[in-house]
């Protein structure tokens, strides 16, 4: 029955698709805009972030990859930000994402997205059954805003709701040295993406269990993504603005998003 079964894996993925499947991998012909991993050093209060993405979109397909490093004070992290981007035609599937506001002494608000995705091969799409199969490498995508954000609303044309969370400062520094120190991990330990048990939520609700144990129940609501911001508000760990309706309709960001486009302060325009 186990060989049927092999045989029958190898006759739907192909031979060479059924190689990747034997063991996850940091070498492979990666997609441009996921050809460098991020990684982080710590120094103190202070964490020096290499390969922050911030790639300028012509369209989705087309665009030119840039990467920077930056220093983050810790005590600057002030809040974290939840976005949930729901799939087109299939509401109960999104992704999400966490954004760290840090806010210096200048007062101007500066942001870093953390963004738990396939890490695609060259050429290579998305499908969710590939997901369950071994065929993506899982990776930890560190972005500028204007990237992350503006390629889903303005490029891809997606429906972008941004929610505040209410997380502590405290909080906010332990989700970030846990997000940073799982990015450490994956770019010296690969592993495989799963579409239900090891993708952009599930990873995102295991860093909040390892700051607050227990605080996150698993159910439909993290299975289906589309879902979790109904978690979030049902659980108080994002602003309440009204019913959970009101609040969602608030937290719709992409009209902004289109509108100030490739603006300095983008990110603190769709926050108005």
């Amino acid at each position: 029955m186990r060989a049927i079964c092999l045989m029958l894996l190898v006759a739907c993925l192909g031979c060479s698709s059924f190689t990747k499947v034997l063991a996850p991998s940091n070498v492979r012909n990666w997609s441009a805009d996921q050809s460098v991993l991020p990684y982080a050093q710590f120094r103190g209060h202070q964490v020096e972030v290499h390969n922050i993405r911030h790639c300028r979109y012509f369209q989705d397909d087309t665009y030119v990859v840039n990467h920077f490093d930056k220093t983050y004070d810790l005590g600057d992290l002030q809040h974290v930000d939840f976005f949930v981007i729901p799939f087109e035609n299939m509401p109960a599937i999104a992704h999400t994402m966490l954004s760290f506001e840090f806010v210096p002494e200048s007062g101007v608000p500066d942001y870093l997205v953390a963004s738990v995705e396939i890490r695609k091969e060259e050429g290579e799409t998305y499908a969710a059954w590939k997901g369950t199969a071994r065929q993506y490498e899982l990776m930890y995508v560190l972005a500028d805003e204007r990237d992350a954000v503006q390629v889903r609303a303005n490029d891809r044309s997606e429906n972008v709701y941004l929610y505040r969370t209410t997380a502590t400062p405290e909080q906010a520094r332990q989700l970030l040295v846990d997000v940073l120190g799982r990015t450490n991990e994956l770019a010296s330990r690969p592993e495989f993406y799963n579409t239900v048990t090891n993708n952009c939520t599930t990873n995102i609700a295991r860093h909040i269990n390892r700051i607050v144990p227990n605080r996150l129940r698993y159910d439909y609501h993290i299975l289906l993504p589309g879902y979790s911001d109904k978690l979030a508000y049902q659980e108080g760990l994002i602003e309440h603005h009204g019913t959970f309706e009101e609040t969602k309709a608030r937290a719709y960001v992409t009209p902004k998003a289109i509108m100030h486009a490739g603006k300095e302060d983008f990110s603190q325009l769709i926050r108005l």
